[in-house]
């Protein structure tokens, strides 16, 4: 069976940490990641607005998720645009991206912009990262707690702690996802 595809929103790709484990749980198979141009750009003009410092390795984390991920970008999806309507209209191009990708969730922290009366008609859904992880460990709680170790070792510079890691995910209020990650022994040296 393969797994159930997710369209990313620009606002959980900009958080590093967060987007390194969405990213690294797709790579193994855990579901399929996709996303759009207008998806990277806005999350990368974001990020640089706020800190312009990281111009040139935003450029080369955009190249490493399309190299990891080739199949994740989603294209051909700007002729829905139009006949779709939501509270914010700018996020018109990512319920159209979940369309035409035949996506099941769009993983967003702004929930309200995707109500349930916007999304059902094109059986999708719209979830917090939160509850995307955890539906994620709750079938494969192995592949997770292997996925952000992997992740952690890549933070070398500067290196980051267990618990430095959790507490970046309850910043970003996934405060289930580190609980799942500290009662699963993610602290406790391997």
């Amino acid at each position: 069976m393969m797994p159930k595809a997710a369209i990313l929103d620009a606002n959980v790709l900009y958080s590093a940490p967060l987007r390194d484990l969405l990213l690294q749980l797709a790579f193994v198979g855990l579901y399929q990641a996709r996303w759009s141009a207008e998806i990277d750009d806005e999350w990368e003009r974001n990020l640089i607005a706020a800190r312009p410092e990281l111009a040139d390795s935003v450029e080369l984390t955009r190249a490493a998720m399309h190299r990891a991920l080739p199949d994740a970008h989603v294209t051909g999806y700007e002729r829905l645009i139009g006949g779709l309507s939501l509270p914010d209209q700018g996020d018109r191009h990512v319920l159209a991206a979940a369309i035409e990708a035949s996506a099941e969730v769009i993983v967003t922290f702004n929930l309200r912009d995707f109500p349930p009366s916007a999304l059902s008609p094109y059986g999708l859904v719209a979830q917090h990262p939160d509850i995307f992880l955890q539906s994620l460990a709750a079938t494969a709680p192995t592949e997770v707690l292997t996925a952000a170790r992997e992740c952690l070792g890549r933070l070398t510079q500067p290196p980051i702690t267990p618990d430095g890691y959790l507490h970046a995910f309850r910043r970003l209020a996934l405060n289930q996802t580190a609980a799942f990650l500290e009662e699963n022994g993610f602290c406790r040296r391997q």
